[in-house]
């Protein structure tokens, strides 16, 4: 069977970035299955493609993948304007693919929303199945954090969102929010599938170089962040921490924070106005560098800014990417994440908006070495039972695959 894969943000593990459509693709590989894949230019993405463009698009197969990547560049610290206007030349050059290559099933993975539209056209004009997978609630978040207000692009946004569910033969969901999002737009269960974002186990535990960042010694606690610098992810929380630490004469305790993003220059104009030499900027690091620096750290960090539509409408990378690490997480905000924390005793969730708890559990962490090693295995052992990406993606590949036997004709 052959899948034709849409996903603008498409990386190998060679990027700085997620790598869920990557490893899909390899199961699919794995299983006797086809894959062609169709990608912008990410930023912080490598597709594995050298060849020069050539009337705007260059392909070859990277891993035993068949890769098309437009020459559609997208990073996370443009403006609002070029990142839509990106996602929509995106959508029409994916469209033209969607009506032409050759496909037993679609299959489009958001964000942005628009990944659908090559989806619904491959669904309706051609009849081929198709399967979209959830990433974030749209136009839920940017509507909730005020990044759209236009009531006319709202209205767009929300019938793009419930086309796009209605046309799917199945979708899938990377958390329980977003499962119930789908579902609150008409859309029956049993055409849902829960299937989050998982630990690469043995990535993480395989034996890799470990290292930290020069002004971070060996006997300094570290606490890392790897993820973008956008407004969702409300770093400037991380950045009060770091200042109660001053204040707190806990210079043995680093954070590190890797990524770019819209609010990365602010963020760093901050951490040198108010002199805090305790938090460390990287550039991004590739997947295959980014293991040796968990090696190396002592906790992760999951922060995000204070929406209530975050608590259970996100499935975030990096906190599976810790706990394949064995990184006990500090968590700053409630929801299904914050829950797993407490209930498996992997770390600390505080609540957000609390900078001085926030501190407090850094300040507990480093100074219960005992018990944060029993919170760091309690974090792998979650990782192994229940997140193992080798059994998500078998998941995967079965959902996805079982799409034919359930093709509608209609509504």
């Amino acid at each position: 069977m052959h899948v034709l894969y849409f996903h603008q943000h498409f990386s190998t593990p060679e990027g700085a970035t997620g790598t869920r459509s990557y490893d899909m693709a390899q199961a699919l590989i794995r299983e006797g299955h086809g894959v062609t894949m169709v990608c912008g230019s990410y930023s912080q993405g490598k597709t594995g493609l050298l060849l020069p463009f050539k009337n705007g698009f260059r392909r070859g197969f990277v891993d035993g993948i068949d890769v098309i990547e437009f020459q559609l560049n997208y990073g996370n610290d443009m403006g609002y304007l070029k990142r839509t206007w990106a996602f929509i030349k995106f959508a029409f050059s994916s469209t033209k693919v969607a009506l032409l290559e050759p496909a037993d099933i679609v299959f489009a993975t958001s964000t942005p929303l628009t990944a659908g539209i090559p989806g619904i056209c491959a669904r309706w004009i051609r009849r081929r199945p198709f399967v979209f997978e959830v990433r974030d609630l749209w136009p839920e978040l940017p509507k909730a954090m005020g990044v759209i207000t236009n009531p006319v692009f709202l209205w767009f946004m929300a019938v793009m969102e419930w086309i796009s569910y209605k046309s799917a033969d199945r979708l899938i969901g990377l958390s329980p929010g977003i499962v119930e999002g789908i579902a609150a737009r008409g859309i029956d269960k049993s055409r849902i599938a829960m299937i989050p974002n998982g630990s690469d186990i043995d990535f993480f535990s395989a034996t890799t170089p470990m290292w930290r960042p020069e002004n971070v010694k060996e006997k300094d606690f570290l606490a890392i962040f790897a993820g973008t610098h956008g407004v969702a992810n409300g770093l400037d929380a991380v950045l009060s921490v770091a200042a109660i630490l001053k204040r707190e004469q806990r210079n043995d305790i680093k954070i590190v924070l890797i990524g770019h993003g819209s609010e990365k220059a602010l963020l760093m104009k901050r951490a040198e106005s108010d002199a805090l030499d305790n938090v460390i900027f990287l550039d991004p690091v590739a997947k295959t560098n980014v293991a040796g620096l968990m090696a190396g750290a002592d906790i992760g960090l999951q922060v995000l800014a204070n929406f209530p539509e975050f608590y259970r409408g996100t499935s975030p990378n990096k906190f599976f990417d810790y706990i394949a690490s064995g990184l006990p997480v500090l968590n700053n905000y409630p929801g299904w994440l914050a829950d797993m924390i407490q209930k498996y005793n992997c770390g600390y969730a505080v609540k957000p908006e609390m900078p001085e708890l926030f501190a407090d559990s850094l300040i507990r962490a480093a100074d219960n070495p005992d018990e944060t090693k029993k919170l760091a295995k309690n974090a792998q052992n979650l990782a192994k039972r229940h997140f193992d990406r080798r059994t998500l993606s078998a998941a995967w590949v079965e959902w996805v695959l079982e799409t034919q036997k359930s093709t509608r004709t209609g509504w």
